[in-house]
């Protein structure tokens, strides 16, 4: 009997509430870290914002080039993904803010991913060989397609306009925050990041009133031992 790590891909609507779904499955699953996707791809955005190209200069830009170019780096720290440009770490409230977050779904709409996506896969066979990976990010069935579980988190808009006000310390009206969502929504849906596949999960936490619960609602779909196989 061999030990073949999961890989439990973790996808969502704007505002749903993944990533704090996910650091809630690192107390439930033995051996697991979370491969923060979305941020890799934040980052090269981020940088490309640095390096100040304009939308016509974005159409078909070899996204991975960009990543060489900006020298960013992924390490694993404390059971978590970190990412480094130019051997900095790039703060998660600049990963995370409103203008990078629109800017993702701009660059994205209309950059080429192949590399960067051949580049994703290796990164995430490397951890798998050690862990159970939780992997946070958009495109998962076309970027990894030999993953053990695929879920699709949701939640009603009114909930996920609560919730990024609450993220943002209620320092935002709600009412910029559901333009944000929608357009948001809009950018992933005219993407193709919001699709949903045969093998695809759908987890609605509208009703949860902690994010225990919502990650628990996920937990209870997921068979750990189901990566193990007899050679």
């Amino acid at each position: 009997m061999e030990n073949k790590n999961v890989v439990i891909g973790i996808e969502g609507t704007v505002g749903a509430g993944k990533t704090s779904i996910c650091r809630q499955l690192l107390g439930k699953i033995e051996n697991s870290i979370i491969l923060h996707g979305g941020n890799i791809y934040r980052a090269i955005v981020y940088g490309i914002i640095e390096l100040h190209k304009n939308k016509q200069e974005l159409k078909n830009i070899d996204v991975f080039e960009i990543m060489k170019q900006l020298e960013i780096d992924i390490k694993l720290e404390n059971r978590e993904t970190i990412v480094y440009m130019k051997g900095k770490e790039i703060e998660e409230k600049n990963l995370q803010s409103d203008k990078i977050s629109i800017a993702v779904s701009q660059v994205s709409n209309v950059a080429n991913n192949e590399k960067l996506y051949q580049f994703g896969k290796m990164l995430i066979d490397e951890f798998r060989k050690n862990y159970n990976v939780i992997l946070s990010s958009r495109d998962i069935v076309r970027m990894y397609p030999d993953f053990t579980y695929h879920f699709f988190i949701d939640a009603s808009i009114e909930e996920r306009i609560n919730r990024k006000y609450m993220q943002y310390n209620k320092e935002i009206e709600k009412e910029k925050i559901r333009k944000m969502i929608e357009e948001r929504d809009k950018l992933q849906e005219k993407t193709g990041y919001y699709k949903i596949y045969p093998q695809t999960k759908i987890i609605d936490v509208t009703r949860c009133k902690t994010v225990e619960e919502a990650a628990e609602k996920v937990f209870q779909n997921i068979d750990i031992t189901k990566g193990k196989y007899n050679v």
